[in-house]
């Protein structure tokens, strides 16, 4: 019997759920995250989404088959084209320009992260890389998920962080979603016990370094 997406969360079940049911989560559904908190985590997404894009590159370079090279170019274009110009137009909203967003150090949980998961994409295959990435691609798509499901989340203008819960709720973001637990669960269901190991080794460094980024936000450390 193959393995699929959700024994990857299973076997990492403590770090999974510290991720997706962070304070930061928390406090962003009920309205009560602190403003500079959800600014500083903005201008590290921005970073982040830049490796993101670079990261999709990676996997261009190490698709085997042209289903996957193309599944590459349309992910690094939707980053490139689509979503860093909508998080542009976010962060000028609350306050943070381009200008500044251009000069933007680096925080330690932006660089753990992001090299990580490049390294990761390095030194192992196209499956190895995607899973280093699914804590962030799937795991946002669970959050919001989770978020609607709690008796204690806001919704609607008392929420000042509801448009970035639609965000992640919204029908394109799920169905890129869905789209990367297909593509992980056909490949998933061929790995060995030791490989899947390996892989869980690389899921569960990848969610704690998430688990890293949005304390980073909460703590306002760089």
């Amino acid at each position: 019997m193959g393995y699929c997406f959700t024994d990857l969360t299973t076997a990492c079940q403590d770090d999974w759920r510290a991720y997706i049911e962070h304070d930061f989560v928390r406090q962003l559904g009920t309205a009560t995250l602190p403003e500079d908190a959800f600014r500083h985590y903005l201008k590290q997404d921005y970073l982040f989404l830049i490796h993101f894009a670079r990261a999709y590159a990676l996997a261009a370079y190490k698709s085997p088959t042209l289903a996957d090279l193309r599944q590459a170019h349309e992910g690094m274009k939707a980053i490139v084209d689509v979503e860093l110009g909508l998080h542009i137009g976010f962060c000028r909203e609350w306050g943070i320009s381009e200008a500044e967003l251009a000069t933007l150090p680096e925080a330690r949980a932006t660089m753990a992260y992001t090299r990580y998961v490049l390294d990761t994409g390095s030194r192992g295959d196209l499956l190895d890389l995607h899973v280093a990435l699914a804590p962030c691609l799937v795991g946002y798509g669970e959050i919001a998920n989770w978020l609607n499901a709690q008796n204690t989340t806001v919704r609607g203008g008392d929420n000042a962080y509801d448009a970035w819960i639609a965000m992640y709720e919204g029908e394109e973001f799920q169905a890129a979603m869905r789209a990367e637990l297909e593509w992980l669960n056909t490949r998933l269901a061929d790995v060995t016990p030791a490989r899947f190991a390996e892989l869980t080794k690389i899921f569960r460094g990848a969610t704690r370094l998430e688990i890293d980024f949005w304390q980073m936000g909460l703590d306002l450390t760089d």
